[in-house]
């Protein structure tokens, strides 16, 4: 009894073991099949378009010029400072305020030395009624000449003393010497004055000065009355038109740069002492070249390279094709490119850092900036 029990149990276990082996089997074989299948795909898989924003290369003229940072500075510029102490009575301006040439600006305390020139004043006459009268009695031969000379040397004394208190008089008081704006006043009504403080800053504005540097290889060029062009990022909608003023006489040994200085019309006084300007002078008639945004090269230690889009062999859309170039110059938002592209290619502007030859694109325009030949912080 207990051997047909026991014969029985692995009987049906012997079954179960077979079925399990079949079962997991068969699972085995099917998931081999699967993979199988899917590794034989993948070479026939494409990846989905890569969404790309294209221009097409065009042909521009570029000016030939040269380029450079500079500085507004006035024609005439000056600190006006007091000359002698004393108290502040007159303040006859304002900060900021446009004066004219001779314009009364400060004016110090004279009430003691009004007093003194009018006693020297008073002297000086006298003096020239004792001369007078010396002379005719001279000419009576009344007094000597010794006597003469003496009267004569008393009036010139007093005369000199005359002009030296109306000089000092004179400096207790600061007028405009040309014509500008002022700067921010620094003394107040009623303050007591040293010799040498700063009243306020006063400068003419209109011309005005640009002073830049540019190498030395551009003095073959460059000539007193040559076109600059100026623009500034407080008014970069407004180009300055102006002339070359001057060249210095040296080239700085250290930098190998000449300084120029250019004169510029400032009417509406938009320009001020200080400002940086960027600087253009045009050297010859501009040159054709082929151009693209710089945003489309993608650059690499082994060569520089553009995609551009070309349509699919097979079935319909667009696939991105690697192409090496030679590059030139770059100018604002555009590169130029020597070789490896024609007129009218269609490039890749925006996007190209995540393709690979012969990659599908979804051409997207419209979705970054506008290339700009000379772009403005507007623009950013």
């Amino acid at each position: 009894m207990a051997k047909s029990k026991l014969k029985s149990f692995v009987i049906k276990t012997g079954i179960t073991v077979v079925i399990l082996a079949v079962v997991i089997g068969a699972l085995v074989g099917l998931k081999a099949i699967q993979i199988g299948e899917i590794m034989a795909a993948i070479p026939n898989m494409q990846p989905p378009p890569a969404s790309v924003a294209t221009v097409n290369v065009s042909s521009m003229d570029w000016p030939v010029e040269s380029n450079a940072i500079g500085t507004i500075a006035p024609v005439q510029g000056v600190t006006l400072s007091v000359e002698s102490a004393g108290l502040v009575t007159d303040l006859a301006f304002e900060s900021g305020q446009t004066v004219r040439k001779g314009d009364l600006l400060l004016q110090l305390d004279t009430r003691s030395e009004a007093a003194q020139l009018a006693a020297a004043s008073a002297a000086a006459d006298l003096a020239k009624i004792s001369l007078d009268r010396a002379q005719q009695l001279l000419g009576r031969k009344t007094i000597s000449q010794a006597e003469f000379d003496a009267a004569d040397a008393g009036y010139k004394e007093a005369m000199a003393n005359v002009a030296n208190l109306e000089a000092i008089i004179e400096k207790k008081k600061i007028v405009a010497p040309f014509a500008g704006r002022l700067g921010i006043r620094r003394v107040n009504l009623g303050e007591y004055l040293t010799p040498g403080v700063q009243v306020v800053s006063l400068q003419s504005t209109d011309p005005i000065y640009a002073n830049f540097y540019l190498p030395q290889r551009d003095l073959a060029y460059l000539k007193v009355g040559l076109e600059v062009e100026t623009y500034t990022d407080a008014f970069p909608d407004q180009v300055k038109a102006g002339a070359v003023s001057a060249i210095a006489a040296e080239v700085d040994a250290t930098t190998r740069m000449v300084e120029v200085q250019a004169t510029l019309p400032n009417p509406q006084g938009q320009l001020a002492a200080g400002m940086f300007v960027n600087v253009r002078i045009a050297r010859d008639a501009p040159r054709t070249v082929k151009a693209v945004p710089a945003s489309a090269v993608i650059y690499a230690s082994f060569g520089n390279s553009i995609y551009v889009v070309e349509p699919a062999e097979e079935g319909e859309g667009f696939i991105a094709v690697q192409k090496f170039v030679r590059l030139g110059e770059r100018r604002g938002d555009f590169i130029e490119v020597i070789e490896g592209l024609e007129l009218g290619d269609r490039v890749v502007a925006a996007g190209g850092l995540k393709l690979m030859s012969g990659a599908p694109v979804l051409i997207n325009d419209g979705t970054t900036p506008e290339a700009q030949l000379n772009p403005t912080p507007d623009d950013a």
